[in-house]
């Protein structure tokens, strides 16, 4: 199995490359009834888009969804749910010199010693660019979890290089190129990729995402486990080296007293543990964060192999970000929100007959 399929009742298979004629995704196991067309796609998809400022990628990709099947009179059937994007903006002659040599940093030689051969062009199958089947999937996984449980999943940009949030906001995520919850911060994080692109260099960053409203439930105890398959589905972005779950490593230096999330009638009185115990979900908000690390693809020269083991100096040309981490966002919400809609129909299908026991605790005190 080439794993190029995800979750196990609710299923995504993507395909394509960086500069084929087309990317695209197959949903499989999406309840019938699901009103869906095309247009719903384009906002989620032009979060996670290139060209949109000075700070990302220049290429320019329309990205507009084509429905093959699945879909019926704008309803979906319970089939298999194909979606296709069709490649625009490929510039394929700028990784003409890196066909036979390696770049530090990226897949290029990993994938050679699996495959024997790969696709230079754009990082062939290795690209970001798959990700954006990833961000579709998610419209149609955000949307049966909000009319099915009133689930919504947002995301920000928690960390950008050494910058923190010095506030929150969710209303100012969605109103600047950086997902970044304080709006006054804004103009520093332009001056600081502003001198970042004009050295040459890249930089990490962290992404939170949070999902409210999760009912109490979600996710088996041993191999199945919630956060586990967060763990796996975020992992598998492009760039991630790192994923936490609540408080994640920060938990390393908590005690006892300080990390457990007492139990109230009013409710939780914390949430350190990211609305997950025991691998299965409590019904407070379910908190993810990743680490990204900087591309590689750098513009200042460094040393390398090629294919023949040879010394060689290698300078990325083309269009990339010099931040990865600021196009994850809508990237990592995606994949929560598949890991969510899976959970939720293995559930259903496993529990659906399981009562209420006691009575459910309302989420957390603070909200």
């Amino acid at each position: 199995m080439s794993s190029n399929s995800f979750g196990k009742l609710f299923t995504v298979t993507t395909f394509g490359e960086s500069h084929g004629p087309a990317i695209g995704c197959v949903i499989d196991g999406c309840p019938p009834g699901l009103a869906l067309d095309a247009a719903e796609f384009a906002h989620d998809l032009q979060r996670r888009a290139t060209g949109k400022s000075r700070h990302t990628s220049a290429r320019r990709e329309a990205d507009e969804v084509e429905i093959l099947s699945g879909v019926y009179e704008g309803l979906t059937t319970g089939t298999p749910i194909a979606l296709l994007i069709r490649n625009t903006d490929q510039r394929s002659k700028d990784y003409a010199n890196i066909g036979q040599q390696f770049r530090p940093g990226h897949a290029d030689y990993s994938y050679w010693h699996k495959y024997g051969i790969r696709d230079p062009r754009g990082g062939g199958r290795s690209s970001a660019r798959e990700t954006t089947m990833r961000v579709a999937a998610g419209v149609v996984a955000k949307k049966w979890l909000a009319e099915r449980f009133g689930v919504t999943v947002r995301g920000y940009l928690s960390q950008l290089g050494d910058i923190t949030p010095a506030g929150f906001d969710w209303s100012a995520v969605e109103d600047n190129p950086f997902f970044w919850p304080h709006a006054a911060q804004v103009p520093e994080l332009e001056a600081y990729m502003d001198a970042l692109r004009k050295s040459g260099d890249s930089v990490g960053a962290r992404v939170d995402v949070v999902a409210d409203n999760v009912p109490p439930g979600l996710g088996e105890p041993i191999y199945g486990k919630l956060d586990g398959d967060l763990a796996a589905a975020l992992m598998s972005i492009n760039a991630v080296k790192g994923v936490e779950i609540g408080d994640g490593f920060a938990s390393a230096a908590q005690k006892g007293t300080e990390h457990r999330d007492l139990l109230t009638p009013q409710g939780f009185a914390s949430n350190h543990a990211g609305g997950i115990l025991g691998g299965i979900s409590t019904g407070q908000p379910v908190v993810a964060s990743i680490a990204l690390k900087p591309t590689s693809s750098l513009r200042l020269p460094g040393p390398s192999l090629d294919t023949a083991g040879n010394v060689v100096e290698v300078v990325t040309t083309g269009r990339h970000d010099p931040c990865v981490g600021i196009r994850a966002t809508p990237i990592a919400e995606a994949m929560v929100a598949m890991v969510l809609m899976d959970q939720a129909l293995r559930h259903r299908a496993q529990c659906g007959d399981v009562g209420t026991i006691t009575p459910r605790i309302p989420g957390q005190i603070d909200g």
